[in-house]
């Protein structure tokens, strides 16, 4: 869990809600948080599948993006596109090749 809390907590600012384990030593299943989004992350096995794609509605989108690449000295670079439908929006990919899409919806 140690390169998810790194992302999430580190990089996006989110918050350990809790942890679950069945006993030591076994995966850890967990909540993070931020504002309104709740994450479950999970150690376990067929728990999930990398390379999928989450919108998450924010208020400030450029804010977000600026955090992010700040936290990550740079190496991340995530723009902000205007023009995207929907509303403004960026893009961030986590360690696990998931993609997480914030956007501040127009409507």
């Amino acid at each position: 869990m140690t390169t998810a809390y790194a992302f999430y907590r580190d990089v996006l600012g989110c918050r350990v809600d809790w942890e679950h384990r069945f006993g030591p030593g076994m995966p850890v299943y967990a909540q993070v948080s931020r504002d309104e989004l709740r994450l479950h992350l999970s150690e376990h096995h067929g728990d999930g599948v990398s390379g999928g794609v989450l919108w998450v509605p924010v208020a400030d989108v450029e804010a977000l993006a600026a955090q992010v690449h700040e936290r990550t000295d740079g190496r991340l670079r995530p723009g902000v596109d205007a023009d995207a439908p929907g509303g403004p929006t960026t893009e961030v990919v986590d360690p696990f090749g998931n993609r997480l899409r914030f956007c501040r919806p127009t409507a």
